[in-house]
Formats: C-alpha cells, sequence, structure tokens
C-alpha cells in the first residue's frame, strides 16, 4: 500500500474529537488529492505532512515533552515525514528516536490519535507554510531518554500539569483527550 493509500485509510479511520478537529481531517484528504508529493519537506503551497507522537510514560502518567529550538516551545517530538519512511507510523517513530532516543516504543490504539494543521513562519530559507501533523500515541518501555540534536531540552510532565509549561492549545487538545481516556 503506498503512502498516500494507507494515510487514506487512517484518516478514514480517525475519530476527532470535534469540528475544529474534523475541518482538519477534510483538508488533510484534500491535500492527499493535489498534485506533486504532500510528504515532501519541500512541498510548501498549501504545505506538507509531517508525523509527531504524544509519548506516554510506562504508567501512562506523563507526557514526554521536548523544547522545540526554533518555537521556543515545550511539543511533543515530531518532524518531517523522510523519503524512507514507509508510513507515517514509521515517520513518528523515528521522529521520536532521534529526538528522544527511545527507539522501542509500543503504539497505541489502531491509528491516528490526532491531527492539527499549523502555521510555520519562514525560517532558514524555507518561505511560510503549514505543516500538516499526523499525531500517534505511544508508550514508552521506561523513563530512559535523552534529549537529540532537534531538542535542545526534553521532560517528563505529569499529564495534569502540562498546562503550565510553555506549550500550545494542540498539545493541550491531545493531553484533554488523554485525561479523558
Amino acid at each position: 500500500m503506498s503512502r498516500r493509500e494507507g494515510l487514506r485509510s487512517l484518516l478514514r479511520d480517525h475519530v476527532p474529537a470535534d469540528e475544529r478537529e474534523s475541518g482538519f481531517v477534510d483538508a488533510m484528504g484534500a491535500l492527499l488529492e493535489v498534485g506533486g508529493d504532500p510528504f515532501s519537506r519541500g512541498f510548501f503551497t498549501p504545505g506538507h505532512f509531517t508525523a509527531s507522537a504524544f509519548v506516554l510514560s510506562p504508567d501512562e502518567r506523563a507526557l514526554l515533552l521536548v523544547f522545540h529550538g526554533k518555537l521556543h516551545r515545550w511539543l511533543q517530538p515530531g518532524g518531517h515525514i523522510d523519503p524512507e519512511d514507509v508510513d507515517v507510523i514509521a515517520a513518528a517513530r523515528r521522529e521520536v528516536a532521534e529526538e528522544v532516543g527511545i527507539d522501542r516504543v509500543e503504539v497505541l490504539g489502531n491509528g491516528l490519535f490526532d491531527v492539527d494543521i499549523h502555521d510555520i513562519p519562514s525560517l532558514r530559507g524555507d518561505p511560510e507554510h503549514r505543516h500538516y501533523d499526523l499525531r500517534l500515541l505511544l508508550r514508552s518501555p521506561s523513563m530512559a531518554f535523552t534529549a537529540g540534536s532537534d531538542a535542545k531540552a526534553a521532560k517528563w510532565v505529569e499529564l495534569d500539569q502540562v498546562a503550565s509549561v510553555d506549550t500550545d492549545e494542540s498539545v493541550l487538545r491531545a493531553v484533554r483527550k488523554l485525561l479523558a481516556r
């Protein structure tokens, strides 16, 4: 199955939490229908797919967040989908391994946990564009991690304390989903 078909299936099976997330699912479906490669980090109009992961502690009471050097916020590990990534799950797992050094994670659920579309400012010569972020839910086998080169820092944050760190609404929405599980 191609990445495009695999993502179509994941989006079709995803149950949005609210009207806003439902709109993100629709926009992602539309992006899949455009010409070119919307998985490529060089696809700027309107943007491209990215993959990230909400990584839970072994007891599922804490979330692993990284300090994003460019955006200066605590966010979930994630990034661009590389050409060698067979699907968004592989991309999210690779990003977690690169950013926090955890390469043996368990995928929780049967597909996407959350989706989000957000604007990315013009950085390093790239024009302003959008990230169509496909988010998985993973569980780490241990509390051990190492902040990688893409993350200035990383830390475990208890789910009920995530609102006290400098993060964004999309992370808080995901935490609300986690707390409601």
